[in-house]
């Protein structure tokens, strides 16, 4: 039994969820376990295990490819949602028209929004 350990660590560029800057620099770390098991029918074992951190290698393979594990690791590190912190707001990493944009549609109260009110029926109706 082999426990591989990788620690993903360096700088991405990333395209901002809130202002579409493709110029916004997103540092990862993490950290990420395998345990690799030697055994006779590493095929069968790999499609029946659940577990996404162990893998069957064969006792007679001498080499282990880990670069699709690197890649899904380093995916697995960048953040679900990117955006500028609330600091960097309005820095030269921010797209200035974007962010005039949502400030003008923050600011139109969702009572006036027509959307909504098909909404707010059903949400009296499920409080009674």
């Amino acid at each position: 039994m082999l426990l591989l350990k990788f620690e993903i660590g360096g700088t991405v560029q990333v395209t901002c969820d809130r202002c579409g800057s493709t110029t916004f620099p997103v540092n990862l770390w993490d950290e990420f376990n395998i345990v690799v098991k030697l055994v006779e029918d590493p095929e069968r074992m790999n499609d029946s295990e659940e577990d996404p951190d162990v893998y069957y290698l064969s006792r007679s393979d001498s080499h282990l490819k880990v670069a699709d594990w690197i890649y899904e690791f380093i995916n697995l590190s960048i953040p679900m949602q990117k955006m500028c912190s609330e600091e960097e707001i309005g820095s030269p990493f921010c797209n200035k028209d974007a962010l005039d944009l949502l400030k003008k549609f923050s600011t139109q109260g969702t009572a006036d929004n027509t959307m909504w009110k098909g909404l707010e029926k059903i949400k009296k109706n499920l409080d009674n």
